[in-house]
C-alpha cells in the first residue's frame, strides 16, 4: 500500500472517531442537561400543597367571636328597639317579634354596610357585601334567641319592666352567641361569610 493509500485511510479513521466522540457529546449532553425551575419530583407542589393547607385550616375562634360580637350588637339593638316599639304601641306577642326580628336584620346589615361603605365600597356592592356576610350568622342568632324567649315560660307576656323579660332576652343573646361563634368560624374559614368583609378591609 502506498503512502496516499495509508493517509487516505488514516484520514477516514480520524473522522470516524471524531464522530463518535462528537454524537457521545452530544448524548450526554441532552441526558445530563436539566431545568432546576422545573421539578417534578415529589416536594414540586410542596409549596403550593401548605398553602392550601393553611388556607383550610380555617379562621381563628378569636376572629370567628369577633365578627358574631359584630353581629350581635346589631341584632340586639334592633331586636330590643322592636320590643319597644310594639310593646308601646300595645302590639300583639307575633306582631311585636315580627317586628324586632325585621329591625335585627336591618341594624345587623347596617352594621356590616357602614363598614364597607368607609373602606370606600360603592353602595350597591356593599348591600352585596353586607347580605353576604351577615345573613346567615343573623338568621341563626335569631332563631336561638327568640326560640329561648318563646320558650321561657311568662317571658312572651312580660313587660319592659319586668326581670324576666330582661334575663330571657340576655340569655337568648349568651346562648346565640355560644351557638353562632362556630357557625361563623366555620363559614370565614371557607371564604364565606365575615370574610368577605375582611376581603374589602
Amino acid at each position: 500500500m502506498d503512502d496516499s493509500t495509508r493517509h487516505t485511510g488514516n484520514a477516514h479513521h480520524h473522522d470516524h472517531d471524531a464522530g463518535h466522540e462528537n454524537a457521545g457529546h452530544r448524548t450526554s449532553h441532552s441526558t445530563g442537561h436539566h431545568h432546576p425551575g422545573h421539578r417534578t419530583g415529589p416536594g414540586a407542589g410542596g409549596d403550593q400543597a401548605g398553602h392550601r393547607t393553611s388556607h383550610s385550616a380555617g379562621a381563628s375562634w378569636a376572629t370567628a367571636a369577633k365578627a358574631t360580637l359584630h353581629c350581635l350588637t346589631g341584632c340586639a339593638i334592633g331586636e330590643i328597639l322592636g320590643m319597644v316599639i310594639g310593646t308601646a304601641l300595645m302590639w300583639g306577642n307575633v306582631s311585636t317579634m315580627i317586628l324586632a326580628i325585621s329591625l335585627a336584620f336591618v341594624f345587623g346589615y347596617s352594621f356590616t354596610l357602614f363598614a364597607v361603605r368607609r373602606a370606600g365600597l360603592g353602595l350597591k356592592a356593599a348591600v352585596k357585601v353586607a347580605l353576604a356576610a351577615d345573613t346567615v350568622s343573623i338568621a341563626v342568632m335569631e332563631l336561638v334567641d327568640n326560640g329561648i324567649i318563646a320558650l321561657v315560660p311568662g317571658a312572651m307576656d312580660a313587660e319592659l319592666s319586668d326581670g324576666l323579660f330582661w334575663s330571657a332576652l340576655l340569655g337568648g343573646f349568651a346562648v346565640a352567641f355560644l351557638i353562632t361563634t362556630p357557625v361563623n368560624k366555620w363559614m370565614i374559614g371557607r371564604g364565606k361569610g365575615h370574610a368577605v368583609v375582611h376581603a374589602h378591609h
